[in-house]
């Protein structure tokens, strides 16, 4: 929100007073540099009208903070993927190589869940160390947690994220790859849905049809390159097709993804119920809260399984690598430290990721940021074809028209509805004088 003068004085009260204002009162709120709202009633039938009179003016993100996001996002993810590929498909010897043995056994990093937590604990470092240098001086640092009501939330969130990729990774063990990439290339569906149902949010007509479409462009590119092409084959030769028990574990993924992009977005989009909440401070509060979660589990899970409680109780085997999983991959860096090189690189890359992904998501949708992700795989791909002169099929190029079609009419409609909304303003203010 952008500042405004006032007719009188502007005079602080705790933030806590916007929580409990009417709708009818005559307060004017202004955003404080460090993120917090501040009210001030006015006193007088005059500077009522005075006030009243005067309309906030927006701080609309533009385009330039757009592509700043995208810029960042495409960057920091595109470095953390190289990382991920490093970490998980690097053979290790277990032993060093002699003349009786000159090709050791070789062991893998497969520790999703301590590679979390390792993500989770950075990013919440990297969060707050920003949200520290981001106030100015002699302003308290906002905290990550500012009223009670905001917890079960942010709770909800973090539990949904860290869930979110353990289900994805357990139904690739059911499914083909094919079904995997397409319904991947559909998450903007369950957001959208999920915004529907739960939080009742309305979207205008073209929305509609720019998700369809852009839905459509991401699966078809991602359906007709080389990479899933080959991928699929692979997928083919080892399982015959996908199983209800692989959809159903993906279905759980999917709907996990949207419940955490959905949440995050009431959250910012609710400062009457929740504060004002940057973006800064959404993810120190969520990556706190995982960091916490998915440790608390990789201690209590040993004894769990020791005790025989917990496969009584689940109808599907746990394997025994997760029952370990935190001393195994303790046991595992301290005989290859050069793995922990590349372990601490791709936290280091995600949370400098995550910066502009909160970032995004605060000053603009969960719809857009989840726009941004799926065709990030595509615009990768795109830069490619135009820097190193690569090909692309029929196919690609369709789906690349679906998703700018789409993108590029959304801008077009948007473009046109602020121009009249603008219009109206002016015949407003004409009207009043």
């Amino acid at each position: 929100m952008g500042r405004q003068k006032q007719a009188t004085p502007l005079q602080r009260a705790p933030s806590s007073s916007q929580m409990h204002a009417l709708p009818n009162e005559p307060t004017v709120t202004e955003k404080s540099t460090n993120g917090s709202a501040s009210v001030s009633e006015t006193n007088g039938s005059g500077s009522v009208k005075a006030e009243t009179a005067l309309e906030p003016v927006a701080d609309t993100p533009g385009l330039m903070q757009l592509l700043i996001c995208v810029l960042g996002i495409y960057a920091a993810f595109l470095s953390w993927g190289v990382l991920q590929e490093a970490i998980t498909t690097t053979s290790y010897p277990i032993r060093p190589p002699t003349a009786a043995e000159p090709e050791p056994p070789t062991e893998r990093f497969t520790y999703s869940l301590v590679l979390n937590t390792i993500q989770s604990s950075f990013a919440a470092i990297t969060g707050f160390i920003y949200l520290f240098f981001s106030t100015p001086k002699g302003q308290k640092t906002p905290s990550a947690f500012p009223t009670r009501r905001i917890l079960f939330p942010l709770l909800l969130v973090s539990i949904s994220s860290s869930l979110a990729s353990p289900f994805g990774y357990a139904s690739l063990t059911h499914i083909d790859y094919l079904t995997f990439i397409l319904a991947k290339s559909c998450k903007l569906l369950p957001v959208m849905i999920l915004h529907l149902t739960i939080f009742r949010k309305k979207y205008p007509l073209y929305k509609y049809g720019v998700v369809l479409l852009v839905t459509l462009g991401v699966a078809t590119f991602t359906l007709h390159h080389p990479g899933t092409s080959k991928k699929v084959a692979a997928s083919a030769s080892k399982q015959a097709g996908s199983s209800a028990w692989g959809i159903f574990l993906l279905a759980i993924n999917l709907l996990l993804d949207g419940l955490t992009n959905t949440t995050q977005d009431h959250i910012f989009s609710s400062p009457r119920t929740y504060t004002r909440f940057t973006g800064p401070q959404m993810m120190v509060a969520q990556n706190v809260l995982s960091t916490v979660l998915t440790t608390a589990y990789l201690l209590v899970m040993p004894h769990l399984s020791q005790s025989g409680l917990l496969h009584n109780l689940l109808p599907f085997p746990i394997p025994p690598s997760t029952e370990t999983e935190l001393y195994s991959s303790i046991s595992f860096l301290t005989r290859h430290p050069e793995a922990l090189k590349h372990v601490l690189g791709f936290a280091a890359c995600g949370a400098v990721g995550q910066l502009f992904i909160f970032y995004t998501l605060s000053r603009f949708s969960s719809l857009l940021l989840v726009t941004v992700t799926v065709t990030r795989k595509m615009l990768t791909m795109l830069l490619s074809v135009f820097w190193f002169g690569h090909a692309l099929s029929a196919g690609q190029w369709l789906g690349i028209g679906l998703v700018f079609g789409g993108i590029g009419a959304e801008a077009v409609v948007q473009k046109q509805e602020k121009k009249a909304k603008e219009l109206a303003k002016k015949e407003a203010a004409k009207k009043q004088q």
